[in-house]
């Protein structure tokens, strides 16, 4: 498959030049039989590139003018993996203009006029079929997201207005390395200059943000990766929780859908969970839904105070069945 499309593609940068080719010429130029470049020339025709064909002596391949964008060049697992991701992040922020939830909105509307006409109906019964919840997301510049990634490749400087959680407005000047999306927020990772120190922003409270002239030298990361360092930041008011669960990841993947879990599987029935919580009640809650068995490894403090709570709950239900019998219910 992967001979395939590299054929494909080779055919269809070789027929973008403009120029008209015969059958001798691109059979020799890609290295494939006639009946091979005849197959290949077919499937162009499918994913709906109009390849002009003059058959007999003089005869040639000739990719002709179509629209302003030709037809992407997808199969159908990835035009319906398109348009969902479209659908998905369409869902989340407040359509604002400018926004890139807003710009998806608009590409979900159109996409299906750069498909391959074999798929253009199935993507429209698709759109069709298709209503997505709202996620409650702050929406984000596309341009924001755009800017940044272009000094981040020439390792240009980047200045921006910037508003903290606590209102606060400052001027910064960075040198940006990397954007991390994470529980529906996007963020940026740079090199704050007058800090001299690692910062992350959040990329929806960056405005007036300007790409500047001078450049600054790669440097190392305190971390693996870019995310590593976010959840670095976001776990160093938190406790290392380490549990076991009578029960298989997928199962227990759903009851942890909403925190930044590490399941390793132990078996086919069993799944040992890595969480980083700020309380222990949080672990209760989360225990709650999950109808399996379970042993709190660490740390001692979140295992003494479920065993506390346990003791009281139990406590509880004794005295209710007690006052209902002193009540006669």
């Amino acid at each position: 498959m992967a001979d395939v499309t590299q054929r494909i593609l080779a055919l269809l940068a070789t027929l973008q030049t403009g120029r008209a080719f015969s059958g001798d010429e691109l059979v020799a130029r890609l290295g494939v039989s006639p009946r091979t470049l005849r197959r290949d020339i077919d499937r162009l025709r499918e994913y709906g590139y109009p390849v002009q064909t003059r058959p007999g002596p003089g005869g040639h391949y000739r990719l002709t003018a179509g629209a302003a964008l030709p037809p992407l060049v997808l199969d159908d697992e990835e035009a319906i993996a398109t348009l969902l991701g479209l659908a998905a992040l369409a869902a989340t922020g407040s359509a604002a203009e400018g926004s890139l939830d807003e710009a998806a909105t608009r590409a979900y509307g159109k996409v299906d006029q750069f498909l391959p006409k074999r798929l253009r109906h199935r993507a429209g019964r698709l759109r069709a079929s298709l209503e997505t919840g709202t996620a409650a997301a702050p929406s984000v510049s596309a341009e924001v997201l755009a800017s940044p990634a272009d000094a981040i490749q020439r390792h240009h400087v980047v200045t921006f207005d910037y508003v903290g959680k606590d209102g606060t407005a400052t001027s910064r000047r960075v040198d940006p390395y990397r954007h991390v999306h994470q529980n529906l927020r996007w963020y940026l990772l740079a090199w704050d200059t007058e800090k001299t120190a690692w910062r992350v922003f959040r990329v929806d409270r960056i405005s007036d943000l300007r790409v500047t002239t001078s450049t600054y030298p790669p440097r190392p990361l305190p971390a693996d990766t870019a995310l590593d360092y976010l959840r670095q930041g976001f776990d160093k008011d938190r406790e290392r929780v380490v549990l076991t669960v009578e029960a298989p990841p997928a199962a227990v993947a759903d009851t942890f859908k909403y925190q930044d879990a590490e399941l390793v599987a132990l078996g086919e029935r069993r799944t040992r969970v890595v969480l980083m919580l700020d309380t222990w009640q949080w672990l209760i809650l989360n225990l709650a839904f999950l109808d399996a068995d379970f042993a709190v490894c660490e740390p001692v403090a979140f295992r003494t105070a479920c065993q506390t709570f346990g003791a009281r709950l139990l406590a509880g239900l004794d005295q209710g069945s007690l006052t209902s019998a002193n009540t006669g219910r």
